[in-house]
């Protein structure tokens, strides 16, 4: 999932008068550079993510990991305000302390505990969706959340396959969570379970 869209003024993370990402292979072409950041963050994804406790700074290191060819920021929270068809994000300020909120949650509720299908797919569905309203990263969370929560199902024993994604049902279910209506996210992640 490409992170296209975004709504920022003045981004210090873009070339000057550009809306293209500054990256370490000097692309100057949106598309070029959406092409490029899909190959290497696909090739990091072949390889074995980043081991850790499920907190924040395991989440920042699948980032880096999936991004560390293309941004040299990969893996550290932005610092610039964002927001997509409108909704705001998390504002920078704020990011640190909602992640270690969301996580200390995460850690401590049904997605682990709880063998059950269903439990584990709701409580899945609330994670991802408030992790995607806090949108962390200037770049990549898309593709982060999903690799973070491949994870999560191999933890918890209900293994996602996310190469069953479809677009057209995933996105809308991803813009319900945003108002935290996750049902549509629940029945998307329930559809990819293995």
């Amino acid at each position: 999932m490409t992170d296209v869209g975004y709504d920022a003024f003045d981004d210090p993370y873009c070339y000057k008068g550009t809306s293209v990402l500054r990256n370490k292979a000097g692309l100057r072409v949106a598309e070029t550079l959406e092409a490029f950041e899909l190959e290497m963050s696909t090739l990091r994804a072949e390889e074995p993510l980043p081991d850790g406790r499920f907190g924040p700074a395991h989440y920042r290191a699948i980032h880096r990991h999936l991004f560390q060819d293309v941004y040299a920021w990969a893996g550290r929270y932005r610092n610039v305000r964002t927001s997509k068809g409108g909704n705001p994000f998390c504002f920078p300020e704020h990011i640190p302390a909602q992640m270690e909120a969301l996580f200390a949650q995460l850690r401590a509720g049904p997605c682990f505990a709880v063998p059950d299908r269903a439990a584990f797919v709701s409580a899945a569905a609330e994670f991802l969706g408030e992790l995607n309203a806090i949108h962390p990263f200037r770049e990549g969370n898309g593709r982060s959340q999903l690799a973070f929560m491949h994870l999560i199902g191999l933890q918890a024993g209900h293994p996602f396959d996310f190469a069953q994604i479809e677009r057209e049902t995933f996105l809308p279910a991803m813009v319900a969570s945003y108002g935290k209506d996750y049902g549509p996210l629940a029945q998307e992640l329930e559809r990819l379970l293995s």
